[in-house]
């Protein structure tokens, strides 16, 4: 959700590490007030500080996606934000040990972090200790681990999407069907974001942000539980698109833009002769593209290729998930022939999910 816009930095053993643009607003305010405080050393400092810290989120990061490996999940991204790290995993682990697991193992390498830097030092843990070792490289250090200290407490908060969240929804699970759940948990987290948005509101701007990323991840939380509920059972064939225009591979701009005017579509398959994809053409493509290129353009220089798909008689989930992980903004669905025979997009999932939750409620 969050990768769209992102910097990659590195990977990892498969899993993208990338960085958000916002994280250099960060960096430019930390290095404001430090600067404001001890001059462009403790602007540096400062911002070593949070290289430092950030690097430990990572490898927080890193604890949740090695320990869902051991249950099959895979990782594709992490993305760093200001307030933290977002592990973007295929699924999330829906037995309750196993959700404590995943989410206890993050917390986990920030407490050894921790207990690491502190026998390094051969000091006690407290903040008198850490105040006389202010200016050297062991107060660094200090305030290296209590930070990491500060991070399994805070990542531990019940509240979505931080861990703490998961662990009470896995709780509840334990009693409760997983959507009801994690409605309470999502519930008792937003109550919590109010208040820290209260405390926030008193001066402290950081505060604030958090409370707003924790109350929205809360909900957001809460109707993908919801969503993958409805999609669970179904096959991708219930919920495809079934009827819609293509467009051929000789296309240009200009069909495509008179097609969107005709149509309610907003997002075009491109089909060979023999019926085969070989892309989709996108309204913001094609948009840009009569901005910058002009409507004699070929679809084929512009349309987005490598188009994942399922068959239609697959189960929808996968294609909820790719859909919901913004990797494509459509999924494919072929037939036993292999060809066309529909395709996936949020707003269809959108629909079969109103449709659905009315049938239940009714």
């Amino acid at each position: 959700m969050f990768a769209s816009g992102s910097i990659k930095l590195f990977d990892v053993g498969g899993t993208a590490v990338r960085l958000h643009p916002t994280f250099f607003l960060l960096f430019a305010w930390v290095a404001a007030i430090h600067w404001i405080d001890g001059g462009p050393q403790a602007a540096l400092r400062g911002v070593l500080f949070v290289t430092i810290l950030f690097a430990c989120v990572v490898l927080h990061e890193f604890g949740h996606i090695v320990m869902a490996r051991r249950f099959g999940i895979a990782t594709p991204d992490i993305t760093l934000l200001p307030i933290g790290g977002v592990a973007s995993m295929e699924r999330m682990p829906e037995k309750p040990y196993e959700e404590i697991l995943v989410a206890l193992a993050g917390p986990a390498v920030n407490l050894v972090i921790f207990a690491v830097l502190f026998l390094f030092l051969g000091k006690v843990a407290d903040v008198a200790s850490i105040g006389e070792l202010e200016g050297t490289r062991e107060g660094f250090l200090a305030q290296v681990a209590m930070a990491n200290l500060a991070l399994v407490i805070f990542n531990l908060i019940p509240a979505f999407p931080m861990d703490g969240g998961r662990v009470l929804r896995a709780l509840l699970s334990m009693r409760f069907d997983r959507p009801r759940a994690t409605r309470i948990a999502a519930t008792i987290g937003q109550a919590l974001a109010i208040l820290i948005g209260v405390v926030g509101l008193m001066g402290n701007p950081f505060l604030l942000l958090i409370a707003v990323f924790i109350f929205i991840a809360a909900g957001g939380e809460a109707g993908y539980t919801e969503m993958q509920d409805v999609t669970r059972g179904l096959k991708a064939g219930e919920a495809m698109v079934s009827v819609f225009e293509t467009l051929t591979v000789d296309a240009d701009a200009d069909a495509a833009a008179r097609l969107l005017l005709r149509t309610t579509q907003g997002e075009f398959p491109v089909v060979d002769g023999g019926g085969q994809l070989r892309g989709f053409v996108t309204r913001d493509g094609l948009v840009d593209t009569l901005r910058n290129g002009g409507g004699a353009t070929p679809v084929l220089e512009f349309m987005l290729r490598d188009i994942p798909s399922v068959r239609a008689d697959s189960p929808l989930e996968p294609a909820f998930q790719l859909l919901q992980r913004r990797q494509s903004p459509v999924v494919a669905v072929t037939g036993n022939d292999g060809k066309l025979a529909g395709y996936i997009d949020m707003q269809n999932l959108g629909e079969l999910f109103l449709l659905r939750t009315g049938q239940r409620r009714a």
